[in-house]
Protein backbone atom coordinates (compact mmCIF):
# COMPACT_ATOMS: atom_id res chain seq x y z
CA UNK A 1 0.00 0.00 0.00
CA UNK A 2 0.90 3.61 -0.33
CA UNK A 3 1.27 6.09 3.34
CA UNK A 4 2.46 9.41 3.99
CA UNK A 5 5.54 9.14 6.23
CA UNK A 6 7.24 11.00 8.25
CA UNK A 7 11.32 11.51 7.92
CA UNK A 8 12.14 13.72 10.62
CA UNK A 9 11.42 17.47 10.49
CA UNK A 10 10.10 18.99 7.55
CA UNK A 11 10.22 15.49 5.47
CA UNK A 12 7.48 13.52 4.53
CA UNK A 13 6.83 11.41 1.57
CA UNK A 14 3.92 9.40 -0.06
CA UNK A 15 5.74 6.19 -0.38
CA UNK A 16 5.31 2.70 -0.43
CA UNK A 17 5.13 0.25 2.36
CA UNK A 18 3.95 -3.30 4.19
CA UNK A 19 0.69 -3.15 4.73
CA UNK A 20 -0.84 -3.51 8.18
CA UNK A 21 -1.31 -6.65 9.79
CA UNK A 22 -3.30 -7.61 12.96
CA UNK A 23 -0.90 -7.74 15.40
CA UNK A 24 -3.00 -8.46 18.76
CA UNK A 25 -6.85 -10.50 19.00
CA UNK A 26 -8.40 -6.89 19.62
CA UNK A 27 -7.21 -5.57 16.34
CA UNK A 28 -8.85 -4.81 13.31
CA UNK A 29 -7.64 -3.33 9.46
CA UNK A 30 -9.88 -0.29 8.31
CA UNK A 31 -9.45 0.68 4.94
CA UNK A 32 -9.19 3.77 4.39
CA UNK A 33 -11.98 5.79 2.43
CA UNK A 34 -11.76 9.77 3.59
CA UNK A 35 -8.65 11.38 5.58
CA UNK A 36 -7.62 14.22 6.19
CA UNK A 37 -4.77 17.16 7.80
CA UNK A 38 -4.25 18.27 11.25
CA UNK A 39 -2.80 20.97 12.41
CA UNK A 40 -1.04 18.23 14.25
CA UNK A 41 0.59 16.66 11.62
CA UNK A 42 1.91 19.94 11.36
CA UNK A 43 3.52 20.47 14.30
CA UNK A 44 5.16 17.13 14.16
CA UNK A 45 6.68 18.19 10.94
CA UNK A 46 8.12 20.89 13.02
CA UNK A 47 9.60 18.80 14.79
CA UNK A 48 7.14 19.79 17.80
CA UNK A 49 6.53 16.59 18.82
CA UNK A 50 9.75 14.37 19.33
CA UNK A 51 8.32 11.20 20.61
CA UNK A 52 7.05 10.83 16.60
CA UNK A 53 10.18 8.77 15.08
CA UNK A 54 11.11 8.98 11.63
CA UNK A 55 9.69 6.39 9.22
CA UNK A 56 5.80 6.78 11.31
CA UNK A 57 2.94 7.08 8.98
CA UNK A 58 1.11 9.77 9.83
CA UNK A 59 -2.73 10.96 10.58
CA UNK A 60 -4.85 10.43 13.07
CA UNK A 61 -8.42 11.00 11.51
CA UNK A 62 -10.05 8.60 9.08
CA UNK A 63 -13.56 6.89 7.97
CA UNK A 64 -12.91 3.75 6.43
CA UNK A 65 -14.32 0.02 5.88
CA UNK A 66 -13.38 -2.79 8.06
CA UNK A 67 -11.43 -5.69 6.38
CA UNK A 68 -10.38 -7.66 9.22
CA UNK A 69 -11.21 -8.41 12.38
CA UNK A 70 -8.90 -10.17 15.53
CA UNK A 71 -10.16 -13.37 17.25
CA UNK A 72 -11.48 -11.05 20.25
CA UNK A 73 -13.19 -8.43 18.40
CA UNK A 74 -16.95 -8.54 19.36
CA UNK A 75 -18.64 -5.09 18.05
CA UNK A 76 -17.51 -4.98 14.68
CA UNK A 77 -17.70 -6.87 11.53
CA UNK A 78 -15.99 -6.81 7.92
CA UNK A 79 -17.43 -4.53 5.66
CA UNK A 80 -19.03 -2.10 8.86
CA UNK A 81 -18.44 1.42 8.32
CA UNK A 82 -16.34 3.22 10.91
CA UNK A 83 -14.74 6.12 12.40
CA UNK A 84 -11.38 6.20 13.64
CA UNK A 85 -10.79 7.59 16.44
CA UNK A 86 -8.32 9.80 17.00
CA UNK A 87 -7.99 8.47 20.04
CA UNK A 88 -7.50 4.50 21.41
CA UNK A 89 -8.56 3.22 24.55
CA UNK A 90 -8.18 -0.11 26.22
CA UNK A 91 -11.46 -0.07 27.89
CA UNK A 92 -9.89 -1.79 31.38
CA UNK A 93 -7.40 0.61 32.82
CA UNK A 94 -7.62 2.88 35.38
CA UNK A 95 -8.29 5.99 33.31
CA UNK A 96 -10.78 4.61 30.71
CA UNK A 97 -12.56 3.24 33.33
CA UNK A 98 -13.40 7.00 34.29
CA UNK A 99 -13.94 7.98 30.55
CA UNK A 100 -10.15 9.75 29.99
CA UNK A 101 -9.26 7.50 27.55
CA UNK A 102 -6.62 10.17 26.31
CA UNK A 103 -4.59 9.08 29.60
CA UNK A 104 -5.20 5.55 28.57
CA UNK A 105 -2.78 2.92 30.66
CA UNK A 106 -2.87 -0.38 28.42
CA UNK A 107 -1.25 1.27 25.14
CA UNK A 108 -3.94 3.57 24.23
CA UNK A 109 -4.40 7.26 24.15
CA UNK A 110 -2.98 9.28 21.57
CA UNK A 111 -1.20 6.76 19.55
CA UNK A 112 -1.80 6.92 15.87
CA UNK A 113 0.01 8.50 13.89
CA UNK A 114 2.31 8.95 16.95
CA UNK A 115 3.24 6.20 18.76
CA UNK A 116 2.34 3.57 15.95
CA UNK A 117 1.60 4.29 12.33
CA UNK A 118 -1.77 6.30 11.44
CA UNK A 119 -4.47 7.10 9.31
CA UNK A 120 -2.75 8.72 6.12
CA UNK A 121 -2.71 5.56 4.21
CA UNK A 122 -4.56 3.16 2.16
CA UNK A 123 -5.23 0.78 5.41
CA UNK A 124 -4.22 1.23 9.01
CA UNK A 125 -4.26 -1.26 11.77
CA UNK A 126 -6.65 0.26 14.95
CA UNK A 127 -5.65 -1.45 18.32
CA UNK A 128 -8.62 -1.81 20.34
CA UNK A 129 -10.80 -1.67 18.01
CA UNK A 130 -13.95 -2.71 19.76
CA UNK A 131 -13.24 1.00 22.09
CA UNK A 132 -11.30 2.88 19.42
CA UNK A 133 -13.99 3.31 16.46
CA UNK A 134 -17.39 4.33 15.77
CA UNK A 135 -20.20 2.84 13.02
CA UNK A 136 -21.13 5.19 11.00
CA UNK A 137 -24.61 6.03 10.88
CA UNK A 138 -26.86 5.87 7.92
CA UNK A 139 -27.46 9.28 6.10
CA UNK A 140 -24.14 10.77 7.48
CA UNK A 141 -21.44 11.55 5.08
CA UNK A 142 -17.85 10.91 4.92
CA UNK A 143 -17.62 14.51 4.89
CA UNK A 144 -19.69 14.92 7.85
CA UNK A 145 -18.05 12.11 9.88
CA UNK A 146 -14.18 12.61 9.62
CA UNK A 147 -14.85 15.98 11.52
CA UNK A 148 -15.87 14.02 14.65
CA UNK A 149 -12.12 11.87 14.79
CA UNK A 150 -10.20 14.77 16.35
CA UNK A 151 -11.59 18.77 16.19
CA UNK A 152 -14.79 18.30 17.18
CA UNK A 153 -14.97 16.16 20.18
CA UNK A 154 -11.04 18.33 21.19
CA UNK A 155 -12.78 21.94 20.87
CA UNK A 156 -15.81 20.29 22.75
CA UNK A 157 -14.03 18.86 25.81
CA UNK A 158 -11.03 20.39 25.82
CA UNK A 159 -12.44 24.30 24.81
CA UNK A 160 -16.25 24.29 25.93
CA UNK A 161 -16.03 21.90 28.55
CA UNK A 162 -13.18 22.83 30.55
CA UNK A 163 -13.84 26.27 29.82
CA UNK A 164 -17.20 25.68 31.31
CA UNK A 165 -19.44 28.11 28.62
CA UNK A 166 -22.76 29.08 30.40
CA UNK A 167 -25.86 30.65 28.61
CA UNK A 168 -25.32 34.18 28.51
CA UNK A 169 -20.96 34.25 28.35
CA UNK A 170 -19.32 36.21 26.01
CA UNK A 171 -16.34 33.83 24.74
CA UNK A 172 -13.39 34.97 22.90
CA UNK A 173 -11.52 32.78 20.89
CA UNK A 174 -8.32 33.29 19.68
CA UNK A 175 -8.12 31.28 16.34
CA UNK A 176 -10.35 30.52 13.87
CA UNK A 177 -8.54 27.95 12.18
CA UNK A 178 -10.85 24.17 12.31
CA UNK A 179 -10.42 23.65 15.84
CA UNK A 180 -11.71 27.56 16.66
CA UNK A 181 -14.60 26.85 14.05
CA UNK A 182 -15.39 24.12 15.91
CA UNK A 183 -15.54 25.13 19.13
CA UNK A 184 -17.84 27.77 17.46
CA UNK A 185 -19.68 25.29 16.38
CA UNK A 186 -20.08 23.38 19.97
CA UNK A 187 -19.62 26.59 21.55
CA UNK A 188 -23.20 27.32 20.01
CA UNK A 189 -24.86 24.62 22.21
CA UNK A 190 -24.92 26.36 25.26
CA UNK A 191 -26.62 29.91 24.21
CA UNK A 192 -23.50 32.01 24.89
CA UNK A 193 -24.77 36.11 24.57
CA UNK A 194 -21.13 36.67 21.91
CA UNK A 195 -19.23 34.97 20.37
CA UNK A 196 -15.58 36.77 19.28
CA UNK A 197 -13.06 35.33 17.37
CA UNK A 198 -9.79 36.71 17.28
CA UNK A 199 -7.35 36.04 14.06
CA UNK A 200 -4.86 37.41 11.51
CA UNK A 201 -6.49 36.27 8.10
CA UNK A 202 -9.90 38.09 7.37
CA UNK A 203 -11.13 34.26 5.27
CA UNK A 204 -10.91 32.73 8.50
CA UNK A 205 -12.97 35.52 9.95
CA UNK A 206 -15.08 35.42 7.13
CA UNK A 207 -15.57 31.53 7.99
CA UNK A 208 -16.40 31.99 11.45
CA UNK A 209 -19.04 34.17 10.56
CA UNK A 210 -20.47 31.82 8.85
CA UNK A 211 -20.06 28.92 11.58
CA UNK A 212 -21.75 31.17 13.87
CA UNK A 213 -19.30 33.87 15.78
CA UNK A 214 -20.94 37.30 16.53
CA UNK A 215 -17.47 39.21 15.83
CA UNK A 216 -14.47 39.16 14.37
CA UNK A 217 -11.57 40.41 15.22
CA UNK A 218 -8.65 41.12 12.94
CA UNK A 219 -5.48 41.49 15.40
CA UNK A 220 -3.28 42.41 13.15
CA UNK A 221 -5.36 46.00 12.72
CA UNK A 222 -7.39 45.83 15.48
CA UNK A 223 -6.70 46.01 19.32
CA UNK A 224 -8.67 43.24 20.35
CA UNK A 225 -7.95 43.22 24.42
CA UNK A 226 -10.07 46.96 23.15
CA UNK A 227 -12.85 45.17 21.67
CA UNK A 228 -13.85 42.69 24.42
CA UNK A 229 -13.33 45.39 27.25
CA UNK A 230 -15.70 47.48 25.17
CA UNK A 231 -18.16 45.30 24.92
CA UNK A 232 -18.45 43.84 28.40
CA UNK A 233 -18.29 47.14 30.12
CA UNK A 234 -14.62 46.56 30.84
CA UNK A 235 -14.51 42.88 32.70
CA UNK A 236 -13.39 40.45 29.55
CA UNK A 237 -14.26 37.65 28.31
CA UNK A 238 -15.66 34.74 30.64
CA UNK A 239 -14.36 32.34 28.54
CA UNK A 240 -11.59 32.73 26.19
CA UNK A 241 -10.25 29.62 24.02
CA UNK A 242 -6.30 29.78 23.05
CA UNK A 243 -6.67 27.55 19.40
CA UNK A 244 -3.64 28.36 17.69
CA UNK A 245 -0.46 27.00 19.92
CA UNK A 246 1.62 29.49 20.37
CA UNK A 247 3.32 31.07 23.49
CA UNK A 248 1.58 34.89 22.43
CA UNK A 249 -1.60 33.80 22.06
CA UNK A 250 -1.75 31.65 25.17
CA UNK A 251 -0.83 35.18 26.89
CA UNK A 252 -3.38 36.77 25.15
CA UNK A 253 -6.02 34.37 26.19
CA UNK A 254 -4.64 34.67 29.66
CA UNK A 255 -5.14 38.90 29.39
CA UNK A 256 -8.34 39.29 27.91
CA UNK A 257 -10.63 37.17 30.32
CA UNK A 258 -12.61 38.57 33.09
CA UNK A 259 -11.83 37.80 37.05
CA UNK A 260 -13.42 34.71 37.54
CA UNK A 261 -13.35 33.71 34.17
CA UNK A 262 -12.17 30.90 32.82
CA UNK A 263 -9.19 30.17 29.82
CA UNK A 264 -9.37 26.61 27.96
CA UNK A 265 -5.98 25.98 25.87
CA UNK A 266 -7.11 24.11 23.17
CA UNK A 267 -4.24 24.37 21.11
CA UNK A 268 -1.43 22.21 20.68
CA UNK A 269 2.56 24.13 22.00
CA UNK A 270 5.95 23.68 20.76
CA UNK A 271 7.46 25.82 23.02
CA UNK A 272 7.12 27.16 26.72
CA UNK A 273 4.41 29.70 27.58
CA UNK A 274 4.58 32.76 30.35
CA UNK A 275 2.37 32.23 33.13
CA UNK A 276 2.33 35.86 34.53
CA UNK A 277 1.19 34.47 37.91
CA UNK A 278 2.48 37.42 39.38
CA UNK A 279 -0.81 39.56 37.68
CA UNK A 280 -3.20 36.83 37.79
CA UNK A 281 -3.85 35.21 41.27
CA UNK A 282 -5.58 37.88 42.02
CA UNK A 283 -7.97 37.61 39.24
CA UNK A 284 -9.46 33.92 40.58
CA UNK A 285 -8.91 32.37 36.71
CA UNK A 286 -9.46 28.63 35.91
CA UNK A 287 -7.12 27.60 33.18
CA UNK A 288 -7.30 24.06 31.45
CA UNK A 289 -5.44 22.34 29.10
CA UNK A 290 -5.59 18.98 28.18
CA UNK A 291 -5.48 15.98 25.18
CA UNK A 292 -8.83 15.21 24.29
CA UNK A 293 -10.14 12.05 25.80
CA UNK A 294 -12.99 11.59 22.79
CA UNK A 295 -15.71 10.58 25.22
CA UNK A 296 -18.10 13.30 23.92
CA UNK A 297 -17.98 11.45 20.21
CA UNK A 298 -21.05 9.33 20.70
CA UNK A 299 -23.12 12.22 21.62
CA UNK A 300 -21.47 14.65 18.67
CA UNK A 301 -22.68 11.52 16.44
CA UNK A 302 -25.88 12.13 17.36
CA UNK A 303 -26.05 15.55 17.22
CA UNK A 304 -24.61 15.27 13.87
CA UNK A 305 -27.26 12.51 12.47
CA UNK A 306 -29.94 14.75 14.03
CA UNK A 307 -28.93 17.14 12.01
CA UNK A 308 -27.87 19.51 14.87
CA UNK A 309 -24.51 19.94 13.81
CA UNK A 310 -23.28 20.19 10.27
CA UNK A 311 -19.65 20.01 10.41
CA UNK A 312 -19.30 19.34 5.87
CA UNK A 313 -18.64 23.28 4.99
CA UNK A 314 -15.39 22.61 7.24
CA UNK A 315 -13.94 20.91 4.10
CA UNK A 316 -12.66 23.38 1.79
CA UNK A 317 -10.57 21.67 -0.40
CA UNK A 318 -10.94 17.92 -1.56
CA UNK A 319 -7.90 15.43 -3.22
CA UNK A 320 -7.04 12.21 -4.18
CA UNK A 321 -5.33 10.14 -1.95
CA UNK A 322 -1.90 9.89 -4.29
CA UNK A 323 -2.31 13.99 -3.98
CA UNK A 324 -1.23 14.28 -0.26
CA UNK A 325 1.80 16.28 -1.27
CA UNK A 326 -0.15 18.70 -2.81
CA UNK A 327 -2.63 18.63 0.19
CA UNK A 328 0.24 19.02 2.95
CA UNK A 329 1.28 22.42 0.58
CA UNK A 330 -2.15 23.69 0.52
CA UNK A 331 -3.38 23.03 4.28
CA UNK A 332 0.02 24.85 5.23
CA UNK A 333 -0.47 27.94 3.94
CA UNK A 334 -4.09 28.03 5.04
CA UNK A 335 -3.03 32.87 4.58
CA UNK A 336 -2.95 32.11 0.87
CA UNK A 337 -5.05 28.81 0.67
CA UNK A 338 -7.74 30.16 2.51
CA UNK A 339 -7.71 26.13 3.49
CA UNK A 340 -9.52 25.31 6.30
CA UNK A 341 -9.62 21.50 6.27
CA UNK A 342 -8.83 18.90 3.20
CA UNK A 343 -10.42 15.83 2.32
CA UNK A 344 -8.28 13.07 0.78
CA UNK A 345 -10.76 9.91 -0.58
CA UNK A 346 -9.68 7.05 -2.09
CA UNK A 347 -10.34 6.08 -5.60
CA UNK A 348 -12.17 2.61 -5.91
CA UNK A 349 -12.61 0.03 -8.72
Amino acid sequence: MHAMVYHGPGRRSWEEVPDPAIERATDAIVRVDAVTICGTDLHILKGDVPEVESGRILGHEAVGTVVEVGSAVERLAVGDRVLVSCVSACGSCRYCRGGEYGQCLGGGGWILGHLIDGTQAEYVRVPFADNSTHKVPEGVSDDQMVMLADILPTSYEVGVLKGAVRPGDVVAIIGAGPIGLAAILTARLYSPRQIVVIDLAESRLDAAKKFGADVGINSGSQDARAVIHEMTGGLGADVTMEAVGIPATFEQAVSWVRPGGHVANIGVHGAPATLHLEDIWIKNLTITTGLVDTHSTPTLIGLVAGHRLDTSPMITHRYGMDEFESAYDVFSRPSDTGALKVLLTASRP
